[in-house]
């Protein structure tokens, strides 16, 4: 199996990622901030990870595992350098100075690029056919940050694992809450999608030994022939996530589909309905009931409304996207429309405070 170099743009989420990789014998190097960076290479990472039947989590420690992981700025970096780029950043993040002069010069390598957050790139939203993609751009923080990008090398990942840095834990811990799949949709060339599905099989084959026992590590990497398939988080997005995000606070992802399950399952159907009529086949996407059931263990609020509520100017708007494309498919929702326009005046109201 070829072994490839990986670079890997926000080490929080990213790192997650990176634990699944390091064990086929590839490298990694993480784009984070110094203090981050400076602790990854001294002491490599460690994501704690739940599994099924056990009671103790298992500890993943990069220093362990048989590929090799290194981190630092946004600076000095070679895009050309790696087979393979993966965007785990927040889609805010991008515009700020070096990391913006870092993924345009991505988008100028040609290097083929993974995204695994939940505000899809632009780029990626252009594989999608039928729309007027500049209609778009207000749904962005800075959307030319992607004008460089061929479409063809974007992919898309759905981030459906859950992870939290622990609260009391170091910059270089993760802990996983929910440990589902990452599905990703094959890119337009066969040679690049390749790389996605040598890295499926090494996850895939991974047996991890506790107390001399090998056991199977949930969080794969699952390649979709649709561009559709990762779309299936739209709904979970702005049924769950933005539903966390409330007129003066926020509430846990649980409490924001179970309190009102009527309301988060419109959401969720009418996001459903729309990933359809772009082209989507209802097997590619996830049935409410299964989202409802994982969304029972999801016991805190979700970054974007942690983020709101910190002051952030500025969030992934994956709400405002799914409004303005299903407003060019010709669908409307009360609900829908409610959640974007209380994060339009939560980041007024934060804009405000910023520049008093």
């Amino acid at each position: 199996m070829a072994t490839y170099k990986i670079l890997l743009m926000g080490a929080s989420y990213g790192s997650l990622l990176a634990s699944k990789i390091l064990f086929g014998g590839h490298s990694v190097h993480l784009v984070c901030l110094p203090a981050e960076a400076d602790l990854i290479n001294a002491e490599g990472f460690r994501v704690y990870l739940p599994v099924k039947g056990r009671q103790d989590r298992i500890t993943l420690d990069s220093r362990k595992l048989p590929g090799k992981v290194t981190a630092g700025g946004a600076a000095g970096v070679n895009p050309a350098d790696y087979d393979l780029v993966g965007l785990a950043m927040q889609e805010p993040q991008y515009r700020s100075p070096g990391v913006r002069e870092l993924l345009d010069a991505v988008a100028k390598a040609k290097v083929p690029c993974m995204s695994i957050m939940n505000m899809p790139p632009l780029p990626y939203v252009k594989r999608i056919p039928g729309l007027d993609y500049d209609a778009l751009k207000p749904a962005y923080t800075d959307a030319s940050v992607w004008d460089s990008f061929d479409p063809g090398r974007v992919t898309l990942c759905s981030p459906d694992p859950q992870a939290i840095r622990p609260p009391e834990g170091k910059a270089n811990e993760l802990l996983v809450t929910l440990p589902t799949n990452f599905k990703v949709a094959r890119f337009e060339d066969d040679k690049h999608t390749k790389i996605l599905r040598d890295l499926e099989k090494d996850i895939d084959a991974v047996r991890y030994d506790v107390d001399g026992a090998k056991i199977e590590l949930p969080v794969k990497l699952r390649v979709h022939e649709s561009i559709f398939t990762p779309l299936a988080k739209w709904s979970m997005l702005l049924a769950g996530n933005y539903r966390c995000i409330t007129k003066d606070g926020m509430r846990t992802a649980q409490e924001a589909v179970h309190s009102n399950i009527a309301e988060a399952r419109e959401v969720y159907n009418f996001v459903f309905d729309l990933c359809v009529k772009l082209g989507a086949k209802p097997e590619d996407l996830v049935p409410f009931e299964k989202y409802a059931a994982a969304a029972q263990s999801l016991s805190r609020p979700a970054s974007a409304a942690r983020a709101l509520q910190n002051g952030a100017p500025n969030i992934e708007r994956a709400d405002k996207l799914v409004q303005l494309i299903a407003r060019q498919k010709g669908m409307q929702n009360d609900k829908v429309d409610a959640i974007v326009a209380l994060v339009d005046s939560r980041l007024d109201a934060n804009r405000k405070k910023a520049a008093a």
